[in-house]
C-alpha cells in the first residue's frame, strides 16, 4: 500500500490520497458496525487473526481507478449475528465514508467473513458459603 489512487487538480494544487487513506477508512468504517467483532489479517493456524486498531487497513484490499474504487473487507463477526444484515450495512457505511471523504465513486465492496468471534463466558464460581456454628 501507499500507492497513490487519487489525483485531482482543483486549479490551485494537487490532492493525492493514498490506497493506505482508503484502506484505513474502509477499515474504520466497517468496526463501527454492530456485530463485526474486528478485522481480519488472514488464517493463522486455522483460525482467523483478528487486527488491532492500528492495523485495520490490512485487512482491507483497495482496487482504483482514476474516479472509481472496488473495496475488499476481510473480517471476524461476532457469534450469533444474521451475516447477510451485517454485510449490508457494512457495505453501506464503507461506501457512504468512502465517497464522503475522497470523492472516489465506489463500485463494489466485497466482504470476506473470515470468522466468528464467540462471547467470552467468565463463569466466576462462588465459594460455597461458609456457615458458622454457634456453640
Amino acid at each position: 500500500m501507499g500507492e497513490i489512487v487519487n489525483s485531482e487538480d482543483n486549479g490551485l494544487g494537487v490532492i493525492k490520497i493514498s490506497e493506505e487513506v482508503v484502506g484505513i477508512i474502509a477499515g474504520l468504517s466497517a468496526t463501527e458496525v454492530k456485530g463485526v467483532a474486528g478485522m481480519s489479517a488472514g488464517l493463522v493456524g486455522g483460525f482467523a487473526e483478528m487486527l488491532g486498531k492500528k492495523n485495520l487497513a490490512k485487512g482491507v484490499k483497495v482496487v482504483v481507478g482514476e474516479k472509481e474504487a472496488a473495496i475488499d473487507l476481510f473480517i471476524i463477526v461476532d457469534y450469533g449475528v444474521r451475516i447477510p444484515d451485517v454485510s449490508w450495512q457494512i457495505q453501506e457505511n464503507v461506501k457512504n465514508a468512502i465517497e464522503t471523504m475522497t470523492g472516489l465513486t465506489v463500485v463494489e465492496v466485497n466482504i470476506h467473513v473470515q470468522g466468528v468471534q464467540l462471547e467470552k463466558e467468565i463463569k466466576e464460581e462462588e465459594p460455597p458459603a461458609q456457615t458458622s456454628k454457634v456453640k
